[in-house]
């Protein structure tokens, strides 16, 4: 993470570095600076139904489909990683005393997955397909 500009907190940013995230060369590299002065980079990486994902708080995650009606909270206590701004804890296997907790948002389907086998001089073919459910999580809070 040594390129990351969050790590530059209140120093002045160069003309190129401020084009380079995509802004205006108007910007003043102070202003820049302050843009980026107090904002807390805390994140973790959470097993979902078997599956990994890195959750930052008021971030969604697209994850697969869970018990639970629209609306109602979701508590993860299989935190694996937490960063708080630099300060990491790994766990073995999971973070001791660590939680995210969310709240789930919706629930859908996403693209569809085409599954085509053939074999070929043989004239054998078959396409079959299915649409993964997933849930639309928001994450509130993470604590450890």
């Amino acid at each position: 993470m040594g390129d990351c500009f969050f790590e530059k907190k209140t120093e002045k940013f160069s003309t190129s570095e401020i084009t380079q995230l995509g802004f205006d060369k108007s910007y003043s590299s102070s202003i820049f600076a302050l843009l980026f002065e107090n904002r807390e980079i805390m994140y973790a990486i959470v097993d979902i139904a078997g599956k990994q994902f890195k959750v930052e708080k008021n971030k969604f995650v697209y994850a697969p489909l869970m018990d639970g009606d629209e609306g109602s909270k979701v508590d993860f206590k299989e935190v694996l990683l937490v960063d708080n701004d630099g300060k990491v804890k790994v766990g073995s296997p999971i973070v001791k005393g660590a939680s995210v907790s969310g709240e789930i948002l919706e629930h859908g389907k996403g693209d569809k997955v085409i599954v085509f086998k053939k074999k070929r001089r043989k004239g054998y073919q078959v396409r079959n397909g299915h649409r993964q459910q997933y849930s639309k999580i928001l994450i509130e809070d993470i604590k450890g």
